[in-house]
């Protein structure tokens, strides 16, 4: 792989704009993520951050601009052919198997992917692998329905984890863990990261964000407000200004 390969974002988003009837949920939006980096994605309630999400993954269709994975534009392409890709996502509102015990979500996914891969993994090795590796050993065995929202956004990721994805979007992932959890999560988002994986990751969690991510971008009523490291942003004005509702003047 080249010098230039190396430096090209894992994700592209060029200038998507996204539409219902006559609101605009997405604006002219330009976010990258890069392999080995944890990209933050940050703004108030309604900013239209799961919007963003759902046009990068297939689940809606941008008004204009395009979508990038990896150099390829993917707009066109249905969620399943992107997740073939190696894109893989957690969402806001949580989506699990609630009949299944945790192992079962994870090793579900597992399976699926040796479906469309034919790379000969042993999806029972893998689901264990990432069972340890989110920390669900102890609960490995119990119906997801049964535990938890903390426990259960794990195994959502544990099921995203073991598709092995390039590109992992996570919605809110922090939701419902305590402390404890949230520290060890922040640890397994970094050690992703360090394997190479590039991570886009909304989250309202600020001291995560700011502990875990290389860099940040800001929405603000579907517009970028704006991009750079935790530091950059915390000191921006304008963003401040978008969370505490004062002018920008007020805020610098």
């Amino acid at each position: 792989m080249s010098e230039s390969e190396q430096d090209a974002p894992v994700l592209s988003v060029e200038d998507v704009t996204v539409r219902f009837g006559g609101v605009t949920a997405v604006s002219a939006a330009n976010i990258t993520a890069y392999a080995g980096q944890i990209t933050g994605l940050i703004g108030p309630n309604g900013a239209g951050k799961t919007t963003t999400f759902n046009v990068i993954t297939g689940l809606e269709k941008p008004t204009s601009g395009r979508i990038l994975v990896g150099g390829r534009d993917v707009s066109r392409l249905s969620p399943y052919r992107r997740a073939r890709l190696g894109m893989a996502r957690t969402f806001q509102r949580l989506e699990v198997f609630g009949s299944l015990t945790a192992r079962e979500n994870v090793l579900a996914a597992a399976e699926f992917r040796r479906g469309w891969s034919r790379d000969g993994s042993d999806p029972g090795a893998v689901a264990d692998e990432v069972i340890d590796r989110v920390g669900l050993r102890n609960v490995a065995e119990m119906r997801v329905e049964s535990l938890p929202t903390g426990l259960a956004r794990l195994v959502e990721l544990g099921r995203a984890l073991a598709t092995r994805p390039r590109l992992l979007l996570l919605d809110e992932p922090g939701s419902g863990l305590d402390s404890t959890e949230t520290e060890a999560l922040g640890d397994l988002l970094l050690d992703l990261a360090a394997g190479g994986t590039a991570i886009l990751l909304v989250e309202h969690d600020v001291d995560l964000v700011m502990r875990v991510c290389d860099r940040i971008h800001v929405l603000d009523f579907g517009k970028v407000i704006s991009v750079g490291t935790t530091a950059e942003v915390q000191s921006d004005p304008v963003v401040q200004a978008a969370y505490l509702g004062a002018d920008v003047e007020g805020a610098a």
